[in-house]
């Protein structure tokens, strides 16, 4: 295979080694003021814009462990990484100006990007970590270094024909040492430092039939080192396998929709990991696209899209919705929380099918559509007439103040 001459031909194919005992530097995220809202710092649409891809929009956006970078995806099976500059910017921009800067990496993959995700221990300072995980339609979980470019390792899993399977959702471990995918019914294990077909393979359904059927599609690891990892799947239920062995601790139910799209975030107290605390809304009723979301690094707000091209912020601790902001004049699919700075990234963009009203084919879309921004959000300690935060009418959307639901 082609990529296989690529891993032998490459001199920097080795694996990532063990994570240092020397951790990245401790930072404090400082609070933000969700009520006042954010200024757009930087803003991409007209690099995604491909001939081949008119429609090209985004698929979701994560940023670096380090903070560094950020990486997206896009229809047009490219991930690109974006380096944040180390001056930041003091100018607002408009959605309809140029680009911020252009991508410093631009990846190919084969075939339609199912999901991706950055090495746990990724610094820029040291080369070798500089890696991201993807999986791709019809293809095996690739190792991409995020400084050069090239595919550093490759690993296939094979189903009951010995064809190769395409896992749909993909995670590290917290130590960073394996890589969890999501498969039909099954997830599998592989180690980091043996590349190629050697993995462990887990049902997600017990002989009793208890457990989950149907597709992994997403994956999550506790942040708090228990060993714990979350799985959903898009037959509506969540659960809780321990990572050593996979063993099933719990099953929770009471989604609406596959996990990646249900017009409801869940929540769940693990403790007891019966009752749905509470439920929080967005808008993705009318799509099978994933709406990612995300939690601050305090672990007390979090952050979604959905549909109305808007960026809700809830209290976890309370489950109320507390703010929202206009990101997009389209599908909010992917929010990220820089992890020590009080910025934000988002990514937009859905499936179009409608032709233009001059009928020769061609989408004119807007500078606010099929985007990715960088958000700076104000500090608590800042004054509330802060001039240098562009106001707007997000905040005060009083239909907004009832999305909570109790379940």
């Amino acid at each position: 295979m082609e990529e296989e001459q690529q891993q032998q031909q490459n001199p920097d194919t080795e694996v990532v080694g063990e994570a240092t005992e020397q951790s990245q530097q401790e930072y404090t995220w400082p609070p933000i003021r969700f009520d006042v809202p954010p200024h757009r710092t930087y803003h991409f649409h007209n690099q995604f814009k491909t001939s081949s891809v008119p429609n090209n929009f985004l698929k979701g956006i994560k940023w670096s462990p380090d903070g560094s970078c950020f990486l997206t995806s896009s229809d047009d099976n490219t991930l690109r990484v974006f380096t944040l500059p180390e001056n930041g910017s003091s100018h607002e921009f408009n959605a309809n100006e140029q680009d911020s800067y252009a991508a410093d990496l631009v990846v190919s993959e084969g075939e339609s990007v199912h999901d991706f995700c950055w090495y746990p221990y990724m610094s820029a300072s040291d080369p070798v970590s500089c890696v991201f995980a993807t999986t791709a339609h019809d293809h095996p979980i690739h190792l991409w270094d995020a400084t050069t470019g090239l595919l550093r390792c490759t690993y296939r899993a094979y189903d009951a024909v010995d064809e190769i399977t395409a896992a749909i959702s993909v995670a590290f471990n917290p130590a960073g040492t394996k890589i969890f995918a999501g498969y039909n019914k099954s997830v599998r294990v592989f180690d980091i430092h043996r590349p190629g077909r050697d993995f462990k393979r887990y049902s997600t359904l017990q002989g009793n039939k208890e457990g989950q059927t149907g597709i992994i599609s997403a994956l999550a690891f506790s942040p708090t080192q228990t060993g714990m990892l979350a799985t959903g799947s898009y037959s509506q239920t969540s659960a809780i396998y321990n990572e050593d062995n996979m063993e099933l601790l719990y099953i929770l139910h009471g989604q609406e929709g596959g996990i990646t799209h249900d017009p409801y975030i869940l929540c769940w107290d693990v403790r007891k990991a019966v009752e749905v605390v509470y439920k929080l809304y967005r808008s993705s009723e009318y799509t099978n696209q994933r709406i990612l979301f995300d939690i601050e690094p305090y672990g007390r707000h979090l952050g979604t899209g959905g549909q109305d091209g808007l960026v809700h912020i809830y209290d976890l601790q309370t489950g109320q919705w507390i703010s929202g902001f206009h990101a997009a004049a389209d599908t909010v699919n992917g929010f990220s929380f820089h992890p020590y700075l009080p910025m934000a990234a988002s990514s937009s963009g859905h499936q179009r099918f409608e032709a233009s009203d001059d009928g020769n084919g061609d989408l004119h879309l807007t500078g606010d559509e099929n985007c990715t921004s960088v958000w700076s959000f104000s500090y608590a300690s800042m004054d509330n007439d802060d001039d240098g935060v562009n106001a707007s009418d997000s905040n005060s959307q009083p239909e907004h103040e009832n999305l909570h639901q109790d379940p």
